[in-house]
């Protein structure tokens, strides 16, 4: 948190770059960070390059009990479109904001346009933990930060005391 490239919407990525090897060395980079942070998902404003690419796999259950199986899957030039009003909450954390957790509310049904790794148009449709991780991710790609959409300072909380006081009153 603080570097600008952070808070401010990233580029979009031309054709001609999705062949490239320096396209390449990007995917690798934000795999390999992601792994050695423990994330689910990232985006490439996360490591300081200016792009519309994120990168999330999910596998199995989470700690809400719901299982999602989405391999690792490339978002490139992502589009998001709500489906419903009806919100749900999560307590999310980030690569770029370490050590803290907040509850955020989001919207609980989305469609996402986006292209593959390949170039080829791609959709999904999202719904519960999942369209969750989905907003957070592409939020990345507009400049937009997990703690921008905290409702409530109070639901604001570093990752030790989240552990010990909150993680498993949230689960009940």
């Amino acid at each position: 948190m603080g570097n600008p490239i952070l808070r401010r919407k990233a580029n979009e990525i031309g054709k001609d770059f999705f062949n490239s090897s320096e396209f390449d060395a990007l995917l690798a980079d934000m795999h390999e960070s992601m792994k050695h942070y423990g994330g689910i998902g990232i985006a490439a404003p996360q490591i300081g390059v200016d792009l519309q690419v994120a990168m999330i796999e999910l596998i199995g259950f989470n700690r809400y009990g719901e299982e999602v199986n989405l391999p690792l899957t490339f978002f490139i030039n992502p589009h998001i479109q709500f489906l419903t009003e009806e919100k749900q909450g999560f307590w999310e954390g980030c690569l770029s904001v370490p050590g803290l957790r907040g509850f955020v509310e989001r919207p609980k049904r989305i469609k996402v346009t986006y292209m593959d790794r390949n170039g080829n148009p791609q959709e999904m449709l999202a719904e519960g933990f999942l369209a969750t991780v989905l907003q957070h991710e592409l939020d990345h790609l507009n400049g937009v930060l997990y703690i921008d959409r905290v409702q409530d300072s109070k639901l604001l909380s570093y990752q030790e005391e989240f552990e010990q006081f909150i993680q498993e009153r949230s689960l009940e």
